[in-house]
């Protein structure tokens, strides 16, 4: 039942290359550094992401990009990351935009064992209707484009089935977590860190501060340490500012 790694690069050592891997967080909250960071080092190529934003230029996923590393995303938000928009209009990458409820709920269908949902967030749009640039050619011109998505109507409003989402492994952020693998998220942390964890088939986590079983209260464990195979203690991390702007000196 203990769970532990040695370490981070224990944690992540059999990632092979092309592996999917669903990633936690949002923005620069919650995300799972350490573990890219030694995925990093650890050298797995051709990988597919499926995680909300790609980082940001220097930091977390996109340390990875940095390095080419990633194939292929499943993503949202991806306009803080000028080297991710260089791949993407470059034809090096390519890129499933998701509406983000639609992502969450793709992420929490695959780990309910849920094949497929239907949702209202996109209909009219190129999201179900298809033709949304998936890879382009580097000149321009579209390489792969999104095919058109099944639609049905339910008491006269239109719906489009999207797919659950299933990863051979995910790398979460959360707060605490036991020896178990039972994990408590944080504040804001708490966002698509437990979707994501349940969507892998391999779970990992990295903690802040770990604990010994029985030490979290049963209410407030976010997830269970059914859904995660493997946990390894970081220590307290500092979250960075995405977006700073600050107040022209008036002097000047």
């Amino acid at each position: 039942m203990d769970k532990t790694a040695i370490s981070p690069s224990d944690a992540v050592a059999d990632i092979p290359d092309g592996a999917s891997i669903a990633v936690g967080g949002f923005g620069l909250v919650g995300i799972p550094e350490i573990l890219i960071d030694a995925l990093l080092e650890q050298g797995a190529t051709e990988l597919e992401i499926i995680s909300n934003n790609c980082g940001t230029d220097g930091f977390g996923l996109g340390r990875l990009l940095e390095h080419h590393r990633i194939r292929r995303t499943i993503s949202s938000y991806v306009g803080s990351n000028k080297e991710f928009a260089r791949q993407y209009l470059s034809g090096e990458l390519e890129v499933e935009l998701t509406p983000q409820g639609t992502l969450a709920e793709r992420l929490r269908a695959g780990g309910a064992g849920i094949p497929a949902f239907y949702t209202p967030a996109g209909v009219g749009t190129q999201v179900a209707d298809g033709g949304l640039p998936r890879r382009y050619d580097g000149n321009g011109g579209i390489a792969v484009a999104s095919p058109p998505k099944q639609t049905q109507e339910f008491d006269g409003v239109t719906y489009v089935l999207e797919r659950g989402i299933v990863a051979d492994y995910a790398l979460v952020h959360a707060w605490k977590g036991d020896r178990h693998g039972n994990l408590q998220y944080r504040a804001s942390a708490r966002n698509f860190n437990p979707n994501a964890a349940a969507s892998g088939r391999i779970t990992i986590a990295q903690v802040e501060h770990l604990v010994e079983p029985g030490d979290l209260d049963p209410e407030h464990i976010h997830t269970p340490g059914i859904g995660v195979q493997r946990i390894v203690e970081v220590g307290p991390v500092t979250v960075g500012i995405e977006q700073r702007t600050v107040r022209a000196d008036e002097e000047n």
